[in-house]
C-alpha cells in the first residue's frame, strides 16, 4: 500500500489517489463522500498531497484527525515563486495550473479578516477549485522546478519543513494558549483601575492624562503623538518624536506621567478589556499562527498580537491543574546560525562550546568585554558598521573573517540588486513589495543593544540600495534562523505525538508546551534533542550546538 496520497475536494466528494515513488499515480482514483473519513480510512498515509493545509487540516483535526506529513502545494509554490525571483505572483494552486496552461493566471483571494468572528464579504472571491489531475501535474512541475534549484536537497528540506510548520500552526490555533481570564481581568484592574460607566479611558489612564495636561497648563491628548509635540513645541522644546529614549532625556515635569501613560495606554489598548472579550474562549487564547508571513520565514499571527504579549499580561497564562508549561528559549540563536552557515571555524568552535557565546566571543577578540562583544556581533548581523559599530566590526573580521564576509556578501548583493538565500533556499526578492508586515525585523532586545530604534523590513529596504543591503544582511542569518527552527518544531511535534503534551506557542526563538506535569522533563528533554537535530538536518554536520534554556512553570510569567 502506498504511504503517500494526493487528495482534492470537489462537488461534494473528495477525490484520493496513491502516488509512487515518481510522484505519479500509482493507483485507480477513490471518490470518497467525508473529508476526514478519507483521510481515516488511510492510516498508512505518511504524507498527504493537498493543495492547502491551512483550509484542509483545521476541519480534520476538528474531527479528530491527525496527520503525520503533507506537502502543501499552495505554499509550496510560494517559495518556488520566491526562488525564481517572481515573488508576488498568485501562488495558489489554480494559479500555478492556469500558468503550465498559459492560461489567464487568477489572482489570489484576499487573506480573510483578522478580527474574531468576522463574516466573509458575499463579494470576496473564493479560492479557485482544481481538479486532482490539475494537482497532480502543479505537483510534477513542482518536483521538476525543486531540481532547478540551486541547491535541489535543501529546497526539497525547505519545502517539507514548510509544510510541517503549516501542520504545527494549524494545531496550535486548535490547542490555544492556556489563558485565566480572571486573573487577566485582576492585572488590567491592578495596573488601569476601574473602567467608568459608559466607556471611556480607565481611572488610572485617566488621572495620568490630567497629570500631562496639567504639566503643559493646557488640555493634552497624551495618545496623540502631534499632539504632544505640539505641546512640547509650545513650551519651548522641540522634540522628533514621542519614542520614550527621546522623552527620557527632556527635562519638563510632563514626562514622567507621559511616559507612564504610553506604558499603560499599550496594555489598554493591545490587551485590555476588549482583547480578552475578543480572544479568549473557553480558558484558552486561539491566535491564527501564519508560517511564513514575513519574507524571512519569521512567523505572525493574523490578529490577537500573540508575539507580544507583555510580560506583565503573561500572569494570566496558567497552566490547567496538575499540567505544565515547558518554556524553552533558544541561546543566542542568530549567532551560532550564522557561524554553522559561513562555516568560519573559529565561530564555529565557539558556538559548540557550552555557556555564553557572547563571553566566549569576548575572550577571543574583545579583551573579556562581554558587552562590546555582543554589540559587535549583532552590528555584524543587522548592519550597524558606522562609528563604533564599524570598529568593533573590523575587530570580529580579524578573528572571525568567513563569518563577517558571509553576511558583508550578502549586503553586497542586496546592494546590487541580486536574489540572496537563506542557506535552505528560501529567497529575498530583488526589489521589496512582498507584503511583508515589518515582523521581520531584529528582536528588540537586540534593537536597543546595538542602538536601532527602527526595523528593518522590506518596505524601508526599498528606499535605497545600502538599505536593502543592510536587510539582506539580516536576511540569510535571520531567515537561516527561521529555517531552523521549522525543523525543530517538526522534530519536537514527532516527538511528543506519542504523549498527551501540546505545542501551544511559538515566536521566533521561543516555544511551549503545555503537558502534565509528569510529562515535563520528558518534553524539556524533546525540545533540547529537536534543536540539535534541526541543526543537523540544516546544517550538516558542525560544531555548532543550539541550546535551550528551559523552564518548567506553571505560569508563563515565572519562567523569566
Amino acid at each position: 500500500m502506498s504511504d503517500r496520497w494526493a487528495l482534492v475536494e470537489g462537488e461534494g466528494e473528495v477525490h484520493v489517489v496513491p502516488l509512487g515513488p515518481d510522484g505519479l499515480p500509482a493507483g485507480p482514483v477513490r471518490r470518497e463522500n467525508d473529508l476526514a473519513e478519507a483521510v481515516r480510512a488511510r492510516p498508512g498515509a505518511a504524507r498527504w498531497v493537498w493543495r492547502s493545509t491551512h483550509e484542509i487540516y483545521p476541519r480534520l483535526l476538528a474531527a479528530g484527525v491527525r496527520v503525520e506529513r503533507c506537502y502543501d502545494i499552495e505554499d509550496a509554490e510560494l517559495l518556488l515563486l520566491g526562488h525564481e525571483g517572481r515573488l508576488g505572483e498568485p501562488r495558489s494552486a489554480a494559479a500555478a495550473w492556469a500558468r503550465l496552461r498559459n492560461t489567464p493566471v487568477p489572482p489570489d483571494p484576499p487573506q480573510r479578516s483578522p478580527e474574531p468572528g468576522s463574516q466573509s464579504s458575499l463579494f470576496e472571491p473564493l479560492p479557485v477549485p482544481v481538479p486532482l489531475e490539475a494537482l497532480l501535474q502543479v505537483y510534477a512541475d513542482q518536483q521538476r522546478r525543486h531540481e532547478t534549484a540551486e541547491h535541489p536537497d535543501r529546497m526539497r528540506l525547505l519545502t517539507a519543513a514548510e509544510s510541517a510548520g503549516m501542520l504545527v500552526a494549524a494545531e496550535m490555533n486548535r490547542a490555544g494558549l492556556p489563558w485565566r481570564a480572571d486573573v487577566h481581568r485582576g492585572v488590567l484592574n491592578e495596573l488601569l483601575g476601574e473602567r467608568y460607566a459608559g466607556g471611556g479611558e480607565p481611572r488610572r489612564m485617566t488621572e495620568l492624562a490630567d497629570e500631562v495636561s496639567a504639566a503643559f497648563g493646557r488640555r493634552v491628548r497624551p495618545e496623540l503623538p502631534a499632539d504632544v509635540i505640539k505641546a512640547f513645541a509650545q513650551a519651548g522644546i522641540k522634540v522628533g518624536s514621542t519614542r520614550r529614549r527621546e522623552l527620557a532625556e527632556i527635562d519638563h515635569p510632563a514626562v514622567a506621567p507621559l511616559i507612564a501613560y504610553k506604558k499603560l495606554y499599550r496594555i489598554y489598548t493591545a490587551h485590555g478589556w476588549g482583547w480578552l472579550q475578543n480572544w479568549v474562549r473557553d480558558g484558552r487564547f486561539r491566535a491564527e499562527y501564519v508560517p511564513g508571513g514575513t519574507v524571512t520565514g519569521r512567523w505572525v499571527t493574523n490578529g490577537g498580537g500573540a508575539l507580544q504579549i507583555p510580560k506583565v499580561i503573561r500572569r494570566a497564562v496558567v497552566a490547567d491543574p496538575g499540567w505544565r508549561l515547558v518554556v524553552a528559549d533558544a541561546d543566542q540563536m542568530e549567532p551560532r546560525v550564522l557561524a554553522a552557515i559561513s562555516r568560519d571555524p573559529g565561530l564555529m568552535e565557539v558556538a559548540g562550546q557550552p555557556g555564553d557565546l557572547y563571553k566566549a566571543v569576548s575572550d577571543r577578540a574583545f579583551s573579556g568585554d562581554r558587552d562590546m562583544a555582543k554589540i559587535a556581533v549583532l552590528g555584524a548581523v543587522y548592519g550597524q558598521t558606522s562609528g563604533d559599530g564599524l570598529k568593533n566590526l573590523a575587530a570580529l573580521r580579524r578573528r572571525f573573517p568567513r563569518a563577517v564576509a558571509y553576511v558583508d556578501d550578502a549586503a553586497r548583493a542586496g546592494e546590487e540588486g541580486r536574489l540572496v538565500r537563506t542557506w535552505l533556499g528560501r529567497t529575498c526578492p530583488p526589489a521589496a513589495g512582498s507584503g511583508d508586515d515589518g515582523e521581520a525585523g531584529m528582536p528588540q532586545e537586540d534593537a536597543q543593544a546595538v542602538g536601532h530604534d527602527e526595523q528593518f523590513t522590506p518596505g524601508y529596504a526599498s528606499r535605497n540600495s545600502r538599505a536593502r543591503g543592510r536587510f539582506t544582511r539580516n536576511f540569510v542569518v535571520q531567515g537561516s534562523a527561521a529555517d531552523w527552527a521549522l525543523l525543530m518544531m517538526a522534530a519536537l511535534r514527532r516527538t511528543i505525538s506519542d504523549m498527551k503534551a501540546e505545542l501551544v506557542f511559538f515566536q521566533h526563538d521561543e516555544v511551549i508546551v503545555h503537558c502534565p506535569a509528569e510529562e515535563a522533563q520528558a518534553v524539556a528533554e524533546a525540545v533540547r534533542a529537536a534543536g540539535d537535530l534541526a541543526g543537523r538536518i540544516a546544517f550538516g554536520e558542525t560544531p555548532v550546538r543550539f541550546p535551550f534554556t528551559t523552564a518548567v512553570v506553571e505560569c508563563y510569567a515565572d519562567a523569566k
